[in-house]
């Protein structure tokens, strides 16, 4: 972990640990690939303009919901491997509390390994991804609905 970022939530420092065990590139690709291999599908009617991640030169959506404090998210994309960083970021930051994200630095990015393998689209895509799912939980944190963050 780099010296300036504060302490990961568990779910997220084991993803860390995960991508820093493979030094190849390409072994990265492939943890990114397994990862939206397992992503759950998201309903089709979820996927409209309100959900759709600005930025992006793929389709991707999220979607956020406060349960019993927590936030849960789904999401998609049409190319594997940002689906593969959605379902890196879903699995990171599921069950989290809006504040623990709203406080969350993307700078876990280089700690994984990836921000030297992403193409500039991509990596640009993983961050406006964080941020739209940052968005979301700011606007629960803020006591919004979720009808009000779309």
């Amino acid at each position: 972990m780099s010296a300036t970022s504060s302490p990961l939530p568990e779910a997220l420092a084991r993803i860390v640990e995960r991508f820093q065990r493979r030094k190849d590139p390409k072994q990265r690709y492939q943890q990114l690939l397994w990862y939206a291999k397992k992503l759950q599908a998201m309903p089709e009617t979820d996927k409209v303009p309100e959900n759709k991640v600005p930025g992006c030169v793929s389709q991707v959506y999220i979607t956020a919901n406060l349960d019993d404090g927590k936030v849960l998210y789904q999401g998609d994309s049409d190319a594997q491997l940002v689906k593969g960083l959605v379902a890196l970021l879903i699995e990171g930051l599921n069950g989290l509390t809006p504040t623990e994200i709203v406080n969350l630095s993307p700078d876990f990015i280089q700690d994984i390994g990836l921000n030297a393998s992403l193409t500039p689209s991509r990596a640009n895509g993983f961050y406006n991804i964080f941020q739209t799912m940052k968005k979301k939980a700011l606007g629960y944190q803020l006591g919004m609905s979720s009808r009000e963050l779309n």
